[in-house]
C-alpha cells in the first residue's frame, strides 16, 4: 500500500509541476544542431558588433525656424586675391540703405598671384572637396562632424623669399555689416564717401591695367569655424578682357551649429555665378569689378548633433539576440522535417523502421510478435 501510495504522489507531484520536463530527444547532441548553433552565435557576436559602431556614430538634425533677430551685426570674412596692384583697386560695402559700411577691417597686401607647387596642391585638393560636395551634398554633415579636426581651410604662406614683382592685391579680414541686403565690390580705384553716396577715383588709373582675374581663398559670414567649406572658397577666375565685370549673388542663411566639439552662430549660404563683357557700344552696361551682392534669408537653421540612446542600444541588441534564436530556431526545425519527409518517402539516409509493440501483452500467453511498419501496412 505504501508503494502505491508513493506512486500516486509522484504522479501527483508530475502533474502539479509549472515547468514540464523536455523530451530526451529535444537535448540530444547532433551535429547539424552544433553547427547551426555555431552559425547562431557568429551572427550574433557579428551583429552585436556593428549595431555597436551605429551606436557610436552620430547624425545631424536639421530644424527650421524665423530669425527674429535683426538688431544684431553680420560678421563677412573675407580672402580673395586680385590682379591688380593695390594702389590701383579699392573694397567697400554698401547696403540697401545707400550706407557705406567702414573697410577699416580690411587689409591690402601685395602678393604675387601665381601659387607656388605647394599652394596649387591645396588648391586643387580644396576644388576636388567642393566638386564632391556638389555631387554629394551628405558629405557636409561629415565636415560639420569633423570640425576643428581637419586642415586649416586657409591658403598656406609662400615659402622662401619672392623674386617676381609683387602685381597682385591680397584683400582680406573682417567687417561687420548690418542684417540687410548689401553689396561688397572691388573696382578700380579708392573708395570716397560723400553726401550723394559714395565713388572710386579710378581717373589716375590706366585702363590697360584694368584686370579682375582673381581668386577666392576664403568668403563666409558669421564666426569662422576652422574646416568648414564654404561654396566660394578655392574659386579662381581668369580674364583677358579689361572690362570684366564678375557678379555673385548670395543668399545667407543664419546657421547655429552644435555638435560635440562645437558650438557656434555661423551662415550658410547659396551663391549663383555671372560674368560678362562690359560694352557700351553693344548695350552691355556697367563697371568693370568684382562684385558680390548678398541678401539674409528670414528663416533660421539650428544643426544639431544626435546621439542614439543607450536604452535604445539595449533594446535593439535584445531583439537582434532574440531574432537570431528564434529564427536559427525555426529554420532548423523545417529543415529537419523535410529531411524525415525525404528519408521516410524515399527510405534514404539514416532511416530506420520502428519496432511497434502489441499494447496488451495478457491477450496470448505467448510473446507477442514484434511488428514493422511493412507489417503494419498489410
Amino acid at each position: 500500500m505504501r508503494r502505491l501510495y508513493r506512486k500516486k504522489a509522484l504522479s501527483l507531484v508530475k502533474e502539479l509541476d509549472a515547468f514540464p520536463k523536455v523530451p530526451e530527444s529535444y537535448v540530444e547532441t547532433t551535429a547539424t544542431g552544433g553547427t547551426v548553433s555555431l552559425i547562431a552565435f557568429t551572427a550574433m557576436a557579428l551583429l552585436a558588433f556593428f549595431e555597436f559602431f551605429v551606436y557610436r556614430d552620430t547624425w545631424m538634425k536639421y530644424e527650421y525656424e524665423v530669425d527674429k533677430d535683426f538688431s544684431s551685426k553680420l560678421r563677412i570674412n573675407i580672402d580673395i586675391t586680385v590682379a591688380m596692384k593695390c594702389q590701383h583697386v579699392g573694397a567697400d560695402i554698401l547696403d540697401l540703405a545707400e550706407t557705406m559700411i567702414t573697410s577699416n577691417g580690411i587689409q591690402y597686401e601685395p602678393v604675387i598671384f601665381e601659387l607656388t607647387p605647394q599652394q596649387k596642391l591645396w588648391h586643387r585638393t580644396l576644388l576636388l572637396i567642393q566638386n564632391r560636395l556638389r555631387e554629394e551634398h551628405s558629405l557636409q554633415e561629415v565636415l560639420y562632424k569633423s570640425v576643428l579636426k581637419g586642415a586649416p581651410t586657409a591658403l598656406p604662406p609662400r615659402e622662401g623669399t619672392a623674386s617676381e614683382p609683387l602685381s597682385a592685391c591680397r584683400i582680406h579680414g573682417h567687417v561687420y555689416v548690418n542684417k540687410v541686403a548689401g553689396n561688397f565690390h572691388v573696382t578700380v580705384g579708392k573708395p570716397i564717401h560723400h553726401p550723394r553716396g559714395h565713388a572710386h577715383i579710378a581717373a589716375f588709373v590706366s585702363h590697360d591695367t584694368y584686370n579682375f582675374s582673381h581668386r577666392i581663398d576664403h568668403l563666409s559670414f558669421g564666426e569662422e569655424i576652422p574646416g568648414i567649406i564654404n561654396p566660394l572658397d578655392g574659386t579662381e577666375k581668369i580674364t583677358s578682357n579689361h572690362n570684366e565685370m564678375f557678379q555673385y549673388f548670395i543668399t545667407v542663411v543664419p546657421t547655429k551649429l552644435h555638435t560635440s566639439k562645437v558650438s557656434a552662430d555661423t551662415h550658410q549660404f547659396s551663391v549663383t555665378e555671372r560674368e560678362r563683357v562690359i560694352n557700351h557700344a553693344a548695350g552691355s552696361h556697367g563697371v568693370s569689378g568684382i562684385f558680390m551682392k548678398y541678401d539674409t534669408s528670414s528663416l533660421m537653421v539650428t544643426v544639431s548633433e544626435q546621439h542614439m540612446p543607450l536604452w535604445q542600444f539595449l533594446v535593439r541588441l535584445c531583439g537582434i539576440i532574440g531574432g537570431i534564436f528564434s529564427t536559427t530556431g525555426m529554420i532548423h526545425g523545417f529543415v529537419g522535417f523535410c529531411f524525415d519527409i525525404v528519408c521516410c518517402r524515399f527510405k534514404l539516409g539514416p532511416y530506420k523502421p520502428r519496432e511497434v509493440v502489441l499494447p496488451d501483452p495478457h491477450v496470448n500467453n505467448r510473446a507477442a510478435p514484434l511488428l514493422t511498419d511493412n507489417h503494419v501496412q498489410e
